[in-house]
């Protein structure tokens, strides 16, 4: 059951808040949390059945971990409970996520015969082990409360982020969860939510999934390109993962907002940034901010010399890339935010700015040309399309056909548009965000055909 099903839209979703608003507003409403709880964890079972123990089992352990780490705070035996609950849940995701990886690259070196496990990747795992790791570090540094388990247990599963994020912090969520005004039916939260909802399910079923055959067909085929159509690939690309990725958000944050639950922010029209450093201020917003807290400050972050400012930079963005997926190409694709990063604060040093437009198309093109190594299936076929793009096979008009291309524009002008979808579903409620909203979820409803997975359930 996806977000992009008819199972769910017309289903799960509508049952789950019917339920909850009606317990909320009932003798039982003690219960509410537990409901919304069960909800979650049937839709991860849904996905993942085999995995839901494994989740369950994640989650006790956390708990467990944060209660002991609360329970002795200011003492020695906090910080090992707390080293011993990050190693828990790296372990944890290190096995499932890149065994396979370090094993065959360890055969290849050594040339051995080690069998790898082909283990499948439980949805998921990387949103909620990180969410997890900053619920650990929070309560050690006393950021964090003491929650009982049922609402610790639905921050973790809370159906709308469970899958692809924004990744949570504690103290977000559990204040919004335990508001018994939040337990109140919200006219005005619901109608923001489904305008929100309805353009994520547009982003993903109308536009991400139809760039997705022009990016698919030309990924497949590296270095057999002109330069043209080339670039249109990469471009189509750029544009499915933005609005697909972007989409699922919208898509979390509407739901979510249904319910009167706020989400954080996760996108901010990154295309327009006008630099690296901004471009990592708008996407995927809270995994920056995640990187941020918990892994480039604790490295010491800027406050060193230039040199371990620059090594710690690199080391966040090869971890970041990693984070993505066990391959070469992610690393390949972090190492060169992470060079990108070190570059972009030499430059400012120099304080010589770049015009505005030379800004945003350096930013631009910089990570339209990294996202080929975050598609590729290899570093060799990142490398025969990077090829294809600096003209190496020539200069032909492109094959690419003209609604395909015409697609592309439309989404590329979308992406740069002023208004976003975070600020539009904050300004006053009119006859035509209704009129926008019927329009979006029709024409999703009607494109969902043969559903497809969002691209970050990969990760």
């Amino acid at each position: 059951m996806q977000f992009n099903s008819y199972a769910f839209i017309l289903a799960f979703l509508p049952l789950t808040a019917a339920g909850y608003f009606l317990l909320c507003g009932s003798r039982l409403a003690a219960f509410s949390q537990l409901w919304m709880l069960l909800a979650s964890l049937l839709f991860y079972s849904v996905w993942s059945p085999v995995y839901l123990p494994l989740m369950l089992g994640s989650i006790g352990f956390n708990f467990l971990i944060g209660r002991g780490i609360h329970a002795r705070a200011g003492q020695s035996a906090a910080r090992t409970l707390l080293i011993a609950g990050i190693a828990g849940n790296l372990l944890l995701l290190g096995y499932f996520k890149y065994a396979d990886f370090f094993i065959g690259n360890l055969n290849a070196v050594m040339g051995g015969q080690l069998p790898l496990p082909h283990i499948i990747l439980p949805l998921g795992i990387s949103f909620f082990t990180f969410t997890q790791i900053a619920f650990l570090v929070d309560t050690f540094q006393r950021r964090a409360s003491r929650p009982g388990f049922v609402n610790y247990a639905l921050f973790v599963s809370y159906f709308p982020h469970l899958l692809s994020g924004p990744i949570l912090h504690h103290g977000e969520m559990m204040p919004q969860f335990e508001n018994a005004q939040n337990r109140r039916f919200d006219a005005d939260n619901f109608a923001r939510g489904l305008l929100l909802f309805a353009l994520g399910l547009a982003k993903k079923a109308v536009l991400a999934d139809s760039l997705a055959e022009i990016a698919d067909a030309g990924f497949k085929q590296p270095g057999s390109a002109g330069f043209f159509d080339a670039w249109l690939i990469a471009l189509a690309y750029a544009l499915q993962l933005y609005f697909d990725f972007s989409g699922y958000t919208d898509m979390a944050l509407g739901m979510s907002r249904m319910l009167n639950i706020r989400l954080p922010v996760n996108f901010d029209s990154p295309y327009r940034a006008t630099s690296i450093q901004d471009f990592w201020r708008r996407w995927h917003i809270t995994l920056s901010r995640f990187l941020r807290q918990y892994l480039y400050l604790p490295l010491g972050g800027n406050r060193a010399s230039g040199i371990a400012t620059a090594r710690n930079l690199l080391l966040t963005f090869l971890l970041g890339g990693l984070w993505h997926g066990a391959g070469w190409t992610f690393i390949a694709w972090g190492a060169l935010h992470g060079a990108a990063m070190v570059v972009h604060r030499a430059w400012c040093a120099l304080k010589k700015p770049l015009p505005a437009w030379l800004a945003w198309l350096t930013t631009f093109v910089f990570v339209l040309v990294a996202w080929v190594f975050f598609r590729a299936a290899s570093l060799a076929d990142a490398l025969a399309l990077l090829g294809d793009m600096a003209g190496v096979r020539g200069f032909a008009a492109p094959a690419t056909g003209l609604m395909s291309v015409l697609l592309i524009g439309l989404a590329f002008w979308l992406a740069l548009s002023r208004v976003n979808t975070n600020a539009l579903v904050e300004k006053p409620l009119t006859r035509g965000n209704a009129a926008m909203a019927i329009v979006a979820l029709v024409a999703g409803l009607l494109s969902l055909g043969q559903t497809s997975p969002f691209i970050y359930f990969n990760f």
